[in-house]
C-alpha cells in the first residue's frame, strides 16, 4: 500500500484525535513533577502511534490486523485515566473504537461494555459522573458507529469480489464464444474450399474450364471466410437459415451431392433463426468430412410453441462424432431453451435435429 493509501485510511482515524486535547490541556495545567509529565507524555505519544497503527490495517483489505497495536492501546487505555484521572478517561473512547475495529465480533460487545464500564469507574472515583456522563455514552456510540462502518466495509468488500468475478466469468463466456464462432465458421469454409481444390486438381487436365471455376469458386469462399472471421472478432456475425442453405447447396454440389431443402415459409425470430443457420451448417460440415453421403435433406417444421429443423442424410450413419462442433451447437440451442440431438438415423444415414421455441427467452448470438 502506497503512502497516499495509507493516508486515506488513517483518515478514519484522525478526527478522533479531538478527544486528545483533554489529555494534553491536562499535562499543561495540572501540578504534577516534571518527570510524571515527561512520562505520560510519550504514553500518550504511544498510545497515539499504536491507534493509528490498528486503523491504518483495519480497514486494507488483505492486511492483518495489528494486534500487539490493539494490545497496547488497550493497556495505555485503561491504565492512564486510572492513574491520572477523569481528564484522560476520554482514551477509552478510543479503546472502544479500536476494538470494534478489530475484534472478532464475538469479543466486540464484552470489550466495549468493559471499556465503558472503566471509563464509568474513573468519572464516578471523582465525582463527576453527572457532569461529564458523555464519556461513557461516547463509548457505546462510539461502537455502534463504527460497527455500521464495518459493515458497510465488508458488504463494500463482497460486491467488489462479486464484480471481478462477474467480469472473470464475462471474458470467460467471450473466449468460449469467439472459440465456438471461429471452429463453426472456419470449419465450414475450409472443409469447402479443400473439396473444391481436390475438385480442381483432378479437373485441372481433363475440363481446365470447369476447374478454373472451381478455384475461382475457392478463392470467393476464402474471402468470405475472411470476412467472416472479421465479423466473429467484431462480435456481429450472425447466420441466417437462407444463407447457410444457400451455401449448403453450393459446397455440397461441388462433392456431388444433393440437398433438398423445404420450401420458403414464415420469418422466424431473428435468434431462432441464427441458431437454425448454425445447425444446416454443422451439419453439411459434417456431411463433408464423414459421412460420404449422396443425398441430404433438410426439413422445417412450425408448431405453435416451436420450430424444429431436421437435416437427415443417406451416408455411413455413426460417422459422425460429438466434437466440438455439435457441442458448441448444442450451447447455443441450449441458450434459447430448446434441445439438439444427433445420431444415426432409423435405417442409413445420421440425423441431426434442432427444437427451439418460436419466443426464445434468451438471445443468441
Amino acid at each position: 500500500m502506497d503512502a497516499r493509501d495509507r493516508w486515506r485510511q488513517l483518515g478514519w482515524a484522525l478526527p478522533w484525535l479531538l478527544f486528545q486535547l483533554f489529555p494534553i490541556v491536562d499535562l499543561i495545567i495540572t501540578p504534577r513533577p516534571v518527570a510524571v509529565r515527561v512520562l505520560a507524555a510519550v504514553l500518550l505519544v504511544v498510545f497515539t502511534a499504536a491507534y493509528l497503527d490498528v486503523f491504518g490495517r483495519v480497514f486494507t483489505r488483505g492486511c492483518d490486523p495489528a494486534w500487539r497495536s490493539l494490545l497496547i492501546v488497550a493497556v495505555l487505555g485503561v491504565a492512564l485515566p486510572v492513574w491520572l484521572g477523569t481528564s484522560w478517561a476520554g482514551l477509552l473512547i478510543y479503546v472502544s473504537a479500536a476494538a470494534t475495529a478489530s475484534l472478532p465480533q464475538r469479543w466486540v460487545w464484552p470489550a466495549v461494555l468493559g471499556a465503558t464500564a472503566v471509563c464509568t469507574a474513573v468519572v464516578a472515583a471523582e465525582g463527576l459522573l453527572g457532569d461529564v456522563f458523555i464519556l461513557p455514552v461516547m463509548c457505546l456510540l462510539t461502537a455502534f458507529a463504527l460497527q455500521g462502518t464495518r459493515h458497510l466495509i465488508s458488504v463494500n468488500a463482497e460486491l467488489v469480489e462479486a464484480r471481478d468475478e462477474l467480469a472473470r466469468n464475462a471474458v470467460a463466456q467471450e473466449r468460449l464464444r469467439f472459440a465456438r464462432d471461429l471452429h463453426d465458421l472456419l470449419g465450414h469454409s475450409l472443409s469447402l474450399i479443400a473439396l473444391k481444390s481436390e475438385l480442381a486438381g483432378r479437373l485441372a487436365e481433363r475440363d481446365p474450364a470447369r476447374a478454373r471455376q472451381e478455384m475461382a469458386d475457392v478463392e470467393v469462399a476464402a474471402r468470405e471466410a475472411l470476412a467472416e472471421v472479421r465479423d466473429a472478432v467484431s462480435g456481429y456475425r450472425q447466420v441466417s437459415l437462407a444463407q447457410a442453405l444457400a451455401e449448403a447447396r453450393s459446397a455440397l454440389s461441388a462433392a456431388g451431392v444433393t440437398l433438398r431443402t423445404p420450401p420458403p415459409g414464415e420469418p422466424l425470430p431473428a435468434a431462432v433463426d441464427a441458431v437454425l443457420g448454425w445447425v444446416v451448417r454443422e451439419a453439411t460440415t459434417n456431411v463433408l468430412r464423414h459421412s460420404h453421403a449422396r443425398v441430404v435433406t433438410v426439413e422445417l417444421a412450425s408448431g405453435d410453441d416451436g420450430v424444429t429443423l431436421t437435416v437427415s442424410d443417406d451416408g455411413a450413419g455413426g460417422a459422425a462424432t460429438a466434437g466440438a462442433g455439435l457441442s458448441g451447437l448444442g450451447e447455443r440451442v441450449a441458450a434459447l431453451g430448446g434441445r439438439l440431438s444427433a445420431g444415426p438415423s432409423a435405417g442409413r444415414g445420421f440425423r441431426l435435429a434442432a427444437t427451439l421455441p418460436t419466443a426464445p427467452a434468451v438471445a443468441s448470438r
